[in-house]
């Protein structure tokens, strides 16, 4: 993105903003023009020496004309305020530039931030897939960062540019002949600072490389550190990432080297440059001595002033092209012609009244050929449960994945009573489903608010309750701080049941219509499947839902069960039906009962410590009941609703102690069985 275009864009996007910097600018470098060159006939005439205009270049006979009614000292005293008002008003201009110029940048910065995050909760799930979570959250923090300070600097040349360009307009005023022979000089200077320019490019693109990979591989080891710990990985990472901080420091200090040459570079071509100019203006004027030094007085010292300009328009220029990369970057990254951009629909989804028909659905992910899934013609009646049920890879996640249009299908399309699932508004359509998943988020956040994400509004009764319909109620009471418990990064700090059943309780509290659960209770220990599993139930009771399931025994009651196998359906049916054909679904029973039996043997073994394990459980859950016993015993409640709420602790703990002797009794039963 070239500096013509981000200056289109600025004066587009913030064009009062834009506008008064170029004006502030300009009235800086008109009144700092002005008194720089006032100052000279001032000091000569200090100096006992006043300037004679004989000779004297046409610009500064026109500055000193209305000083020229008044001689002697009271003349010197009104220039001499004159310099310090327009000095003034410079620093006053400039002070007023430099606030617009941050403006300016603040706005930009946090426009383009904005524009990302926005761009990033459109945009469909396939751009995560593709675009690593470091390389996304660089691109949002770091390299917008940078592109900010492009703008800074960019802002920044403007002023210097509007100053510079003054000074050498009168610098052409002061003496033309001198002033082409001084520009053929500084494009010298250009030339070589031109080289030193192309080197901090290469040297920007290479820190933006660098920091990209830093942030993929930082945040990839984060969220693997189960992975790196148990893997005894710890040297390989540290090594890995103190290899790129090593490289980042190496290119910083290059390009640091490399921009520190800039203003030495200048300095000496300018002083070089500087003799030049007065030898060539000794050559032109040696006739007029007088014309000689009124003119070189004025010119060297209008010069003087504007080399530092030029050095700090070299500099400026430099750091651009050290962050030119991060303007590019940042241009691609909101561009949205090359992003996928699902159609958000027109028609409000109000509520389900028939049924859902996967209308002969065909999938392949974007960029892939492979087809994932194949002519799925399914439908879910309203208030019943569809189980999807098949090995791994058989495309089960992916057409659950359909239904909240996370992707919508190559072929065929989805029907939510009649009407094509693309029409309908994809916001409100959303807000009508519960997702309860094996890999449950939870916010690094307190249990409250990760219950009551998507119910804002919800209140501490109505989290109460949808947490004891969850089974979470107590487990939520003996955490440290309760409902304010911080669960850190993905809940960390629960089991995986507990999260389950937190994700349950989110799910209740919602309220939702439709209800999508896959495989939320694999992978989980018996107790929690079973609390877990009994959540599940309270939950789907009178919704539509759609179920993907490992374990086969979770599935038997439902309405229909889909047996699908490489992206195809191919039994379909009640639990009794697809047993009775012997096929797909009879042979993942028998595997399963092996299993089962397998697994019954192993748990036999180690039936020792899982009933050590159930019986601190028993233990926890009766201690808690006889607490609250022994306060409602003591009556020392301030007030009734605290009496009536410790109550409640105490009946369902008492429950939640039932429930748990009903599952040692039932695996007691399974094991003598």
């Amino acid at each position: 993105m070239s500096s013509g275009k981000i200056l289109f864009s600025l004066s587009r996007q913030y064009p009062k903003l834009f506008t008064l910097s170029v004006v502030l600018g300009f009235s800086g470098a008109v009144f700092n023009g002005i008194g720089t060159t006032l100052i000279i006939p001032v000091l000569l005439g200090f100096l006992g020496q006043p300037m004679t205009l004989k000779g004297a270049p046409p610009l500064l006979k026109g500055l000193l004309a209305p000083f020229q009614q008044n001689a002697g000292e009271y003349n010197l005293v009104l220039m001499t305020g004159a310099i310090l008002g327009l000095i003034l008003l410079k620093n006053l201009a400039n002070y007023a530039n430099s606030l617009v110029s941050g403006a300016l940048k603040r706005s930009l910065s946090s426009g383009l931030q904005e524009q990302g995050l926005r761009l990033l909760l459109e945009v469909d799930v396939d751009f995560f897939v593709k675009n690593g979570i470091g390389n996304i959250v660089n691109n949002l923090n770091n390299e917008i960062y940078r592109a900010g300070r492009a703008v800074a600097t960019i802002a920044k040349a403007i002023s210097v540019s509007i100053t510079t360009l003054v000074f050498v307009a009168m610098l052409l005023w002061t003496s033309w002949q001198i002033t082409i022979v001084s520009t053929a000089l500084m494009a010298i200077v250009v030339l070589m600072n031109q080289m030193t320019i192309g080197r901090s490019k290469a040297y920007g693109t290479q820190l933006s490389a660098i920091s990209k990979q830093y942030s993929t591989i930082f945040l990839d080891m984060l969220g693997g550190m189960r992975l790196v710990r148990s893997s005894a990985a710890e040297g390989l990472e540290y090594d890995r990432i103190t290899d790129l901080i090593r490289s980042r420091e190496q290119a910083d200090f290059k390009s640091q080297a490399n921009s520190a040459l800039v203003e030495p570079v200048s300095e000496m071509t300018g002083m070089i440059a500087l003799v030049c100019i007065v030898l060539v203006g000794r050559a032109l004027l040696g006739g007029e001595v007088e014309a000689l030094t009124t003119v070189l007085l004025v010119y060297l010292f209008i010069l003087f002033r504007t080399l530092p300009l030029i050095t700090q328009l070299n500099s400026a220029r430099n750091q651009l092209a050290n962050l030119s990369s991060s303007l590019e970057i940042v241009h691609d990254f909101l561009r949205r012609d090359r992003k996928p951009f699902m159609s958000q629909g027109s028609i409000p989804y109000t509520s389900l009244r028939e049924g859902i028909h996967f209308n002969h659905i065909s999938l392949s992910y974007p960029g892939h050929e492979k087809v994932v899934l194949n002519d799925v013609d399914l439908y879910l009646p309203r208030n019943t449960t569809l189980a999807l049920v098949g090995s791994s890879g058989a495309g089960k996640s992916t057409l659950a994945d359909l239904l909240p249009r996370f992707y919508d299908p190559t072929e065929g399309c989805i029907l939510v009573d009649g009407v094509d699932l693309r029409e309908l508004d994809v916001r409100s359509w959303r807000r009508s489903m519960g997702i309860v998943s094996q890999d449950t988020f939870l916010f690094n956040t307190s249990v409250r608010n990760n219950i009551a994400y998507g119910c804002p509004n919800a209140t501490d009764a109505e989290i109460f309750e949808a947490a004891k319909r969850a089974n979470a109620y107590e487990f939520i009471s003996q955490l440290p701080h309760g409902w304010d418990t911080q669960l850190g990064d993905r809940g960390v700090l629960l089991s995986g049941g507990q999260r389950q059943r937190l994700a349950i309780a989110r799910a209740l509290l919602q309220d939702p219509e439709i209800l999508i659960l896959d495989e939320a209770t694999s992978a989980l220990d018996t107790v929690s499947e079973r609390l877990v599993q009994e959540a599940i139930d309270h939950l789907s009771r009178d919704r539509t839902t759609l179920v993907i399931a490992h374990r086969l025994s979770t599935v038997q009651k439902a309405d229909q069960i889909a047996v699908m196998h490489q992206g195809k359906v191919v039994e379909l049916g009640s639990h009794e039906e697809l047993l009775a054909k012997k096929g797909y679904y009879a042979d993942l029973c028998k595997m399963q009962l092996t299993e089962k039996t397998d697994s019954q043997r192993s748990q036999a073994r180690a039936g020792q410590s899982e009933l050590a394990h159930t019986s601190y459980e028993i233990r926890n859950r009766l201690n808690r009941l006889v607490g609250s016993l022994s306060l409602i015993m003591d009556e020392t409640f301030d007030t009734p609703d605290e009496q009536r709420e410790w109550t409640e602790e105490a009946y369902y703990s008492a429950l939640n102690l039932v429930k748990s002797l009903e599952i040692v009794e039932g695996d007691v039963k399974t094991k003598v069985s």
